[in-house]
């Protein structure tokens, strides 16, 4: 698909800037998670689910995913387009993330052409929200060693087990699950199998886990003879770990065919500075401490050298030394640098840095406060950063696998 004019690209962008400036709600009268990672309450599920079905129904997500399923069949370029009025105007995030980020960009991967025309439309409009059941309470990092097991029976797969860190799963109607089917494999990646697995059924319970802030967006899932149809699984039996990995793809950035919008409210270098330029050390502005304005400008650089990143991956003639090592990479450093951002705004808050949400005295109504104490969830979901330093250094620089 050839790109489009610069005219018709530029009328886009002026029609769906007017729609947001329209429709973005800066305040509901609540406070709105910073990810999809930290949806608590229902009223702040009702109004997200609300927004993204409404952002979907005005035609700006899912943009390039195939009109046949859902979507608008147009060129990726407009998405960038819409995604970047999103962000400019602060909008609220994208409810359903695991569905538009990584199941859905899998089924029209792999899928058969009957999973295509079921899930993917209901997924774009919210109006089936995806979870993730790879995580165990004994198996985090290392997913092949998943012990929740399937069987089948007949026409069915009986599943027990218990899956743990599941965003949303307390309120999904569909989970994408890793789930073992064959102790006996001669490895046990052999032995694993993927579903897109219903929740909303018999054997199936959740209980949610409270985080540090006080929030709620994880659940741990119990499967007690759970009956899943057999044509919910991916791809063949025993290949559960291959379709894994290529979820993993999307989750990490490897490959990007995102249905458009944010997961995460974005971190800004820029309110930092402005938030910098306020505050006062020993009775002097915090910006006359060469120490301190070396740090932010450290920030900065990091920021755009992201920024640059980003839009070069999408030059395939400038990724063919290492396909897919910035793609791998900026969700490491992404990850990290807010995470060093947002403990930084604390570090210049002084005994104001304690304080939280509802207290009077928390700066920016405690958001810096809250945005650390979240930073750390994006950090480990896809991989810790541990573990997407190995992955880099053994697939994208050629180091020796780590034993």
């Amino acid at each position: 698909m050839s790109l489009p004019a610069a005219q018709e690209l530029a009328d886009f962008e002026a029609q769906c800037d007017a729609w947001f400036r329209e429709h973005t709600v800066a305040d509901p009268g609540f406070m709105l998670p910073l990810t999809f990672m930290e949806v608590s309450t229902d009223q702040q599920f009702d109004f997200l689910q609300k927004w993204q079905n409404q952002v979907y129904e005005a035609g700006y997500i899912g943009m390039s995913w195939p009109a046949e399923y859902g979507g608008r069949g147009m060129h990726p370029e407009f998405q960038r387009i819409a995604t970047r009025i999103m962000k400019k105007y602060d909008s609220p995030i994208m409810l359903n993330a695991i569905g538009n980020g990584w199941a859905g960009p899998l089924i029209l991967d792999i899928g058969s052409e009957e999973q295509k025309k079921r899930y993917i439309k209901p997924m774009l409009a919210a109006e089936e929200i995806w979870c993730q059941g790879f995580s165990e309470p004994e198996n985090g990092s290392d997913l092949g060693n998943a012990q929740t097991r399937a069987v089948r029976d007949g026409d069915e797969y009986v599943v027990n087990g218990s899956k743990i860190w599941t965003s949303l799963g307390d309120r999904a109607h569909m989970m994408i699950l890793l789930a073992r089917t064959n102790p006996d494999a001669p490895n046990k990646y052999a032995g694993l199998s993927f579903f897109l697995s219903p929740m909303r059924i018999p054997g199936i319970e959740t209980r949610r886990i409270k985080k540090l802030t006080g929030e709620y967006g994880f659940v741990q899932t119990f499967f007690d003879n759970a009956r899943i149809p057999a044509s919910d699984i991916m791809g063949e039996e025993g290949q559960g770990w291959l379709v894994a990995m290529k979820t993993l793809e999307y989750e990490r950035g490897a490959k990007a065919n995102l249905a458009g919008g944010s997961f995460a409210k974005e971190m800004d270098v820029m309110e930092i500075l402005d938030l910098a330029r306020s505050a006062q050390r020993g009775g002097k502005p915090l910006l006359d401490d060469p120490v301190m304005r070396d740090k932010l400008v450290e920030f900065l650089i990091d920021a755009q050298a992201l920024n640059l990143n980003n839009a070069r991956r999408r030059m395939a003639p400038l990724n063919q030394d290492r396909p897919m090592g910035l793609s791998l990479m900026n969700k490491l450093a992404r990850t990290e640098l807010v995470r060093e951002l947002t403990q930084f705004a604390l570090q210049f808050q002084g005994t104001k840095a304690g304080y939280y949400v509802g207290d009077e005295n928390a700066v920016d109504g405690g958001f810096w406060h809250r945005s650390y104490l979240n930073s750390f969830s994006a950090t480990i979901g896809g991989g810790t950063s541990e573990i997407q330093r190995n992955i880099i250094g053994e697939h994208v620089l050629g180091l020796p696998k780590t034993k």
